[in-house]
């Protein structure tokens, strides 16, 4: 498996994973609407600071994760998704992770890496602990979606 550019032939497989407006703000938070779009996709990842990346095994994709630069070292892992429901929970999640990681301290020499996860997702956040992930702020109930709130952790790897 491997790390590549996410590229405009990719952005329909991209759409086609997003199944639910519930999903698509587990997922992207408040970054897209749903439904997902072309014009959406095409205006998010066009800003510097973002690096698309789609994880594929030879041809296959398999997942999808972003890079958010927010210093000359830190960066932010965001809108991490494993395709296919039935491979999740298999360490696809944490491959993903450990190329993006990877990526950022080869590519760009990041010391940092954090991300933000909702808290109920409790699947992502047993992945980021076991790669050493460290809860260092909650954020209580300030998103929320159809009148629940949701509760919004940040994790940071250090020296990485």
């Amino acid at each position: 498996m491997h790390l590549d550019k996410f590229i405009e032939r990719d952005y329909p497989q991209l759409i086609s994973w997003i199944s639910s407006e519930e999903f698509n703000y587990l997922w992207g938070g408040p970054v897209y609407k749903y439904p997902l779009t072309i014009k959406q996709i095409t205006a998010h990842v066009s800003k510097a600071e973002v690096t698309p990346l789609m994880l594929r095994d030879n041809e296959l994709e398999i997942g999808y994760i972003e890079l958010h630069r927010e210093s000359e070292s830190t960066y932010r892992l965001c809108r991490v998704l494993i395709a296919d429901e039935s491979v999740r929970g298999k360490g696809y999640g944490k491959v993903l992770v450990n190329l993006a990681i990877d990526h950022a301290k080869k590519a760009f020499n990041a010391t940092t890496i954090n991300l933000a996860v909702f808290e109920h997702n409790q699947n992502a956040v047993n992945c980021y602990q076991s790669l050493g992930f460290n809860v260092i702020r909650k954020e209580a109930g300030l998103r929320s979606f159809n009148g629940d709130r949701w509760n919004l952790l940040y994790m940071e790897l250090n020296n990485i």
